[in-house]
């Protein structure tokens, strides 16, 4: 029998094994690292989507000896556009995973409050971390094109005259692997909970 009761030679009392309470071994300050890296993917993933749906700018372009007036938008771009979707979604991830933390925080409880609540937030976490990645990776392959044209033809590099919209678009694929690296920590994270618990 493993519960056997045992007796201790130096006061000879007797003490049983300690209970299993499933409560965390993982530290306290656990949830507050949950807490701030929910709030700074948030706030990186909204940063990612302002300065995206603000990216525009007139300007003209010489082909040929020609000046033609052009004016470039974020939403003429689909992979732009799957940008700010994503960005919005993780957003709205990090939002409502934000207020589930502090709400258990305030209640003094556990933030995770079982094996397939934190199999769920893992597989979520995983899930928009892979969507960031994708986002990101598209934006910057239209980014370049622009910046560096099309080798072998006359198409110009569009970001000489439209060099604010190019630069605000950058800003905005850097704030999206920003959150990606985010939610690779946070699926981290998850992993630890799901190890210790």
């Amino acid at each position: 029998m493993n519960n056997v009761l045992k007796t201790s030679p130096e006061n000879n009392t007797m003490s049983m094994p300690a209970p299993v309470t499933g409560k965390s071994r993982l530290p306290r300050n656990y949830d507050m690292m949950h807490l701030g890296l929910r709030l700074v993917c948030l706030s990186a993933s909204v940063a990612s989507v302002v300065v995206m749906i603000t990216a525009k700018q007139r300007s003209t372009i010489s082909l040929y000896g020609f000046d033609l007036p052009v004016y470039s938008k974020w939403s003429f771009s689909d992979s732009f556009v799957y940008l700010v979707g994503v960005s919005a979604s993780v957003a709205l991830h990090s939002l409502v995973q934000l207020l589930m933390i502090s709400r258990m925080m305030l209640k003094k409880s556990s933030i995770i409050s079982s094996r397939n609540h934190a199999w769920l937030i893992f597989a979520a976490d995983q899930v928009f971390a892979y969507a960031m990645m994708s986002a990101g990776s598209a934006a910057s392959g239209v980014t370049n094109l622009n910046r560096t044209g099309i080798k072998h033809s006359s198409l110009p590099n569009f970001c000489k005259p439209l060099h604010s919209f190019c630069n605000r678009v950058a800003v905005s694929i850097a704030f999206t692997f920003f959150s990606c690296f985010l939610l690779a920590i946070s699926v981290v994270l998850d992993v630890v909970w799901l190890s210790e618990c």
